[in-house]
């Protein structure tokens, strides 16, 4: 299934049906009056969260999404039946976006959540509604409301505890594929990921999720490469692992070329708490380890884990130091924050 996380979507909800103008005809009845029904109501439209999706592929093939109108109203004090509510049915991690691609109407993130995004019209009152003392006979209805048009974005930011940083051929796949059930394609060619992946790994009896993003080359920001459009898939995460190429001769030039990138995304997704790892030590020996620990702790400083996706070396460790982030990031959501404790 192809991945798709943004999708251009037309919707407009139902109109309201009209209310009717009608007088009460029966025989041996000699005062009728009006008895004209009030119109249906137009239907909505939704958004939902539902489990089992993970891609926006489905609003390739269909993009515009009319709700049903309302039934206008007719004779015998009969309402016009309400026009049907249309779904859109969503991956949890998407956000509603206007028009303007910037504005965030909503932010669907638990199974279940649903937001209405466009409501649909009411119905016109028959004349059955103006009756009165004085204007026993009316001969005036209301139209129903019209329905809403308008233009909407759906984005996808993947839900996962962690997210894997790194320039293309870090061994990010690798990674995700050691550690979890995940087969990403590995290739030794740039941007051999072309789309996020996800994996489950567990460390210790608890797993957690890790998103895989293509590889960010400098100027990425600007566009180059595949650009930075899959960043969003990693601003949920509670941490974010850094990997950096041990067999590269510039290894400080390439944490920064990374860091570089997340500070012009903006956001606060350079500050998010990061775990640095230099990958592919099983290509080097211990003094050339030493060396390219050096050099990377003197760039980021801050601990530099050594590992190994091939041959699994120091991955356990790079895991704990994950689960450790994630769980400290869980129980600072969880705390109630101090303005928000009840005083006497």
């Amino acid at each position: 299934m192809k991945f798709l996380d943004l999708a251009k979507v037309y919707i407009r909800s139902g109109s309201g049906g009209a209310g009717s103008v009608s007088f009460r005809r029966e025989k041996y009845i000699e005062y009728g009056g009006p008895d004209g029904g009030d119109g249906g109501r137009g239907g909505d439209v939704v958004v939902e969260a539902v489990d089992g999706l993970n891609t926006l592929i489905d609003f390739r093939y269909q993009q515009h999404f009319f709700a049903k109108n309302g039934q206008h109203g007719m004779g015998q004090n009969r309402t016009g039946r309400s026009g049907e509510d249309i779904v859109l049915k969503v991956p949890v991690g998407t956000e509603v976006l206007d028009e303007d691609q910037e504005t965030v109407i909503a932010d669907l993130t638990e199974v279940g959540q649903r937001i209405e995004i466009a409501r649909g019209g009411n119905g016109g009152f028959g004349n059955l509604h103006f009756k009165s003392s004085t204007n026993q006979a009316p001969r005036r209805a209301n139209p129903g409301q019209p329905g809403i048009e308008r233009t909407i974005w759906l984005r996808l930011k993947l839900i996962a505890d962690a997210g894997l940083l790194g320039l293309p051929n870090a061994g990010k796949s690798t990674f995700l594929a050691a550690t979890s059930n995940a087969r990403p394609k590995i290739a030794d060619y740039p941007f051999t990921t072309l789309h996020p992946n996800l994996g489950v790994v567990g460390v210790d009896g608890k797993e957690f999720v890790i998103a895989d993003i293509p590889g960010l080359i400098e100027g990425a920001s600007d566009g180059k490469g595949i650009g930075d459009r899959f960043l969003g898939h990693v601003e949920r995460c509670a941490v974010l692992l850094h990997l950096i190429d041990g067999t590269s001769e510039t290894i400080a030039e390439d944490y920064q070329t990374i860091i570089t990138e997340l500070e012009k995304y903006g956001g606060d997704l350079a500050g998010k708490p990061r775990v640095t790892a230099l990958n592919k030590i099983d290509a080097l020996d211990d003094d050339e380890r030493t060396e390219a620990r050096e050099t990377l702790e003197a760039a980021s400083g801050r601990r530099v884990y050594l590992m190994s996706g091939v041959s699994k070396e120091g991955v356990q460790a790079v895991l704990r130091a994950l689960q450790a982030e994630i769980a400290e990031a869980r129980r600072a959501e969880q705390a109630p924050a101090e303005d928000e404790q009840w005083h006497p």
